[in-house]
């Protein structure tokens, strides 16, 4: 039987994850996006729930397209408050919206993706953690990437979303020395430099 980080139990969407995605450095604007938006709708809520409603949050933000989400009027968030596939919160919904349009702007400038990548100095960081206890639930890194997007005018992005980010799109490596993932991601860290 292979070894995985115990957090992924054995729900296959969330295996899948695991198994697939989590950890793995991802470069594309736009999935990093979608992911910082998903992180902060998570905010309260487990993961898994987030990882159920995926689909219907790609329908509804327009697959995180941030160009059609910009131009997003009130009409728009109160049809999305009206869809009961998403996480419906009114804050997080108005924050998609504005994170769309600071990405925008983000991007052309300097490019969202060296933005949020330069809190690690570009490359993953690879960790070694032999148990969930030794993970921790923010890092310098994060706090300091929290209050530079908050300060950009972004919500739902403490330190503790920003660092679940961060594993999430393999800016750590935090699959443990035990999961049969911490070698497979550290080798993808390697070949994307």
């Amino acid at each position: 039987m292979t070894e995985r980080c115990a957090w992924c139990g054995t729900e296959p969407i969330y295996v899948d994850y695991h198994d697939q995605e989590w950890g793995v450095p991802e470069y594309a604007p736009r999935s990093l996006w979608e992911k910082l938006v998903l992180d902060g709708f998570q905010a309260g809520l487990s993961w898994i729930t987030i990882l159920r409603k995926r689909d219907s949050f790609r329908e509804v933000f327009e697959d995180f397209d941030p160009e059609r989400v910009a131009r997003w009027d009130q009409n728009n968030v109160e049809n999305a408050l009206k869809n009961p596939g998403i996480i419906r919160h009114r804050g997080k919904i108005e924050s998609t919206v504005r994170g769309a349009r600071l990405f925008l702007d983000i991007e052309s400038k300097q490019g969202f993706t060296p933005y949020l990548w330069s809190f690690v100095g570009g490359a993953p960081v690879q960790n070694d953690f032999a148990s969930m206890a030794e993970v921790p639930a923010s890092t310098a890194e994060s706090t300091a990437m929290s209050k530079t997007l908050k300060k950009q005018g972004f919500n739902f992005c403490g330190p503790v979303i920003c660092y679940a980010f961060m594993q999430a799109v393999g800016m750590v490596n935090d699959h443990m020395t035990s999961c049969y993932r911490h070698a497979e991601v550290k080798a993808l860290s390697v070949q994307s430099q």
